[in-house]
């Protein structure tokens, strides 16, 4: 079910196709990341920057500084900050889980990727050789190349769960027994994981593997940019996609 919005633009106000670049016609471009999409993207990408910093600090805590206590807050900030960047990123996912279910069908792609068909997995091993440099040319797509969606699925989308639902257990120590955090995630991940500081461990871990997605996101988005066929940082920005070669794109028939 699709829920109508003003998020999608009347065509008039879509803008001018641009040359595919072998002057043998125009690809048109197509609306991919509706407003709220775009929006969730940079908020997420700020606070996950804020909680690999702060959590880097609060796991390897800078010298000890001079002076009586009472005159410095200093890991008093990095945990609230830590904290609040916490929360921003729950009720952010929070969001986009809601929107990749009312939102347009790109909205749902990394939450449920069709590994079920031949075609996508074709595609998979022929961007996997590409960026192996196996294979000189890429294939178009509309949304995300099956790559990009089976590394943001696993790694972020499975990856960012993981760490809310551990950060939420650890935060839940410091609020005490009766409370939410406690109740809901503390009393039984804890458990799960023999003791609190096993958790520390996996919760620092896994925060390692986000900040390697994140090395892999912004590697893929640049060389895609540079020597793929679709347009992608204008494209995050505006929500069109535009092409620069002709041709039909491999995944056009769920745009």
């Amino acid at each position: 079910m699709v829920i109508a919005t003003d998020f999608d633009p009347p065509p008039s106000a879509q803008p001018a196709p641009k040359p595919n670049g072998n002057g043998n016609g125009f690809q048109p471009a197509i609306y991919v990341y509706e407003f709220p999409v775009r929006i969730w993207h940079f908020v997420n990408a700020f606070a996950i920057a804020a909680l690999l910093i702060s959590g880097y600090f609060i796991g390897s805590p800078p010298p000890t500084l001079s002076g009586e206590a009472s005159d410095h807050f200093l890991m008093g900030y990095i945990r609230f900050t830590h904290f609040a960047a916490g929360y921003i990123l729950i009720i952010g996912m929070a969001a986009r889980t809601y929107w990749a279910f009312v939102g347009n069908k790109h909205a749902l792609e990394i939450f449920a990727p069709p590994i079920l068909t031949a075609k996508f997995w074709d595609n998979t091993w022929h961007e996997f050789k590409r960026y192996a440099f196996l294979e000189k040319e890429g294939r178009k797509y509309v949304c995300h190349n099956p790559i990009a969606v089976l590394t943001m699925h696993f790694m972020f989308l499975w990856g960012i769960t993981f760490m809310i639902f551990t950060g939420l257990a650890l935060y839940g120590e410091g609020t005490g027994m009766g409370t939410w955090q406690h109740t809901l995630f503390t009393s039984w991940i804890i458990p799960i994981f023999g003791n609190s500081q096993n958790l520390h461990t996996f919760h620092h871990l896994a925060a390692w593997s986000i900040l390697i997605f994140v090395m892999i996101h912004v590697y893929g988005a640049v060389r895609d940019e540079l020597l793929g066929h679709q347009s992608i940082f204008s494209t995050i920005v505006s929500g069109y996609r535009t092409f620069k070669s002709p041709g039909k794109p491999e995944d056009m028939d769920r745009a």
